[in-house]
């Protein structure tokens, strides 16, 4: 039996974790000594937990993060009860949404200790010490917190990591894959900000990994970078790899997914993006409001210009110059904007992505998010100032701003989830086809439809694709 057994609640079965397998590879002489258990978050929760009784570990290792924080909760209150009759081992948490939770937080009751921040390096420390020291029976009764900030980049060993995607992950799942950590800029709403800068991995090991990866049969690599582009050099001689490697094996299936800016795209850099073939390249570009009073509340960057022409322009060129699918985020429920600046922002996007023509081509996604006040931001300091009122529960989302009602929040997560099964999923391109562009105000149309909708089903999920079908096209008859 293994003595530090690793686990996450992936949010789908197609995400496997890889901080599991960071942590694993970094535990040096007790790598050997460690299993990882992943499940998905819709799995029955007896099936996560009988996989983990069964390792019997002296160590525990959970990752929480704040789609699977109440999942998690729940695996550790059902442990808890099955462990009473077992020995039970010690509990480690970690991960993004442990790192800056009150210390009150339910969730640490279930905990010996707590790793805030990157755990590489304190997590292999902690294992040794309760293992080479005989303390893995001494559990305390609160949780100890170990906080930890960055670890040295050149000392986390990432070649195994990769090592330990399994043939079935590569072939039928996303593969995550990290070219440098941390954000330079300071959104509000955004965890990532670190004051030791980005921290980028050696270039070549880069492409090496990525090399053996496309040579085990990987089929779509996500780069987890926050902002790829911020050095046009270096995205440029990765991006050059990548179409090598696309030349070297099947280019027809491999499948690339950056995060990009919306700006600060050299020609050389768009014209590099623009060869890429089909089905090659996924962009997820972060808009999240053209409300230039609520982009300066949120800290949120912009191009120089401060009016967003070359973010238009720039999104205009990599829907209608690039074979890219692009995700275009936007975000609701942002401080000082109100319905209506939402809906003008969301129409501009939309005439943006379709101002030659309307496609049916699915190559685009407008993924409109609601706010989460997560915990650690700076958006929460603005709470009193702007009237902001969160859910106190995972996922945190907005429930009402100055500026919009809770009424009005409600209407956006609708109108969210039939733009997701109706739009983005390009389900009934024929309808979207005849039912949007020749309107000016997209959203009204849709915010109307979205409503309508509720109001047929009684509900925005479970909802049958003929019935669903059979509903719009009596609308657009």
């Amino acid at each position: 039996m293994p003595k530090i057994t690793l686990a996450a609640i992936n949010a789908k079965w197609i995400h496997p974790s890889l901080a599991l397998r960071l942590l694993k590879a970094n535990l040096k002489e007790l790598e050997p000594e460690c299993e990882i258990l992943e499940f998905a978050l819709r799995q029955p929760l007896n099936e996560k937990l009988e996989p983990i009784i069964n390792s019997k570990p002296l160590i525990f290792g959970l990752s929480v993060s704040v789609w699977n924080h109440m999942a998690s909760l729940e695996l550790l209150k059902k442990l808890h009860e099955k462990w009473a009759m077992y020995d039970r081992p010690i509990i480690v948490l970690g991960g993004p949404e442990v790192s800056f939770l009150d210390e009150k937080a339910e969730i640490f009751r279930y905990a010996n200790y707590v790793i805030r921040g990157e755990g590489e390096d304190k997590f292999r420390e902690l294992c040794r010490s309760l293992l080479q020291k005989g303390q893995a029976l001494e559990k305390g009764s609160t949780a100890v917190f170990i906080n930890n900030e960055h670890e040295k980049i050149s000392l986390i060993n990432t070649s195994y990591a990769y090592h330990y995607y399994s043939d079935e992950d590569l072939k039928k799942k996303h593969v995550y894959f990290e070219s440098s950590r941390d954000c330079p800029f300071h959104c509000a709403y955004c965890q990532a900000y670190s004051s030791a800068g980005v921290r980028e991995f050696p270039i070549d090991t880069i492409c090496s990994e990525i090399e053996k990866l496309a040579e085990r049969g990987a089929k779509k690599i996500k780069f987890l970078d926050r902002s790829f582009n911020l050095n046009n050099d270096r995205a440029i001689y990765i991006l050059e790899f990548l179409l090598s490697l696309l030349k070297k094996y099947d280019q027809n299936s491999m499948c690339f997914h950056f995060e990009l800016l919306p700006f600060g795209l050299s020609d050389k850099l768009k014209e590099t993006l623009s060869r890429f073939p089909e089905n090659s390249l996924r962009l997820e570009v972060g808009i999240q409001t053209f409300n230039l009073n609520t982009a300066k509340i949120i800290n949120r960057p912009l191009s120089a210009s401060f009016d967003m022409k070359e973010e238009a322009e720039n999104l205009k060129f990599l829907r209608f110059n690039t074979n890219a699918i692009l995700h275009v985020d936007l975000i609701a429920g942002l401080p000082g904007e109100d319905m209506l600046s939402f809906g003008n922002g969301f129409d501009k996007l939309w005439h943006i992505l379709n101002y030659s023509d309307l496609s049916t081509d699915n190559k685009y996604e407008i993924q409109l998010g609601i706010l989460k006040g997560l915990p650690g931001t700076a958006i929460l300091n603005l709470n009193e100032s702007m009237c902001m009122h969160y859910s106190d529960k995972a996922p945190y989302e907005v429930l009402e701003t100055g500026a919009m009602s809770c009424r009005e929040i409600e209407s956006l997560k609708n109108f969210a989830r039939f733009w997701e099964l109706i739009v983005n999923r390009n389900t009934f391109p024929d309808f979207v086809y005849g039912f949007l562009p020749a309107e000016k105000n997209i959203f009204d149309k849709f915010m109307k439809l979205s409503g309508d909708l509720f109001i047929h089903f009684g509900r925005n999920w479970g909802i049958d694709r003929k019935e669903l079908k059979f509903f719009l096209d009596t609308i657009n008859c």
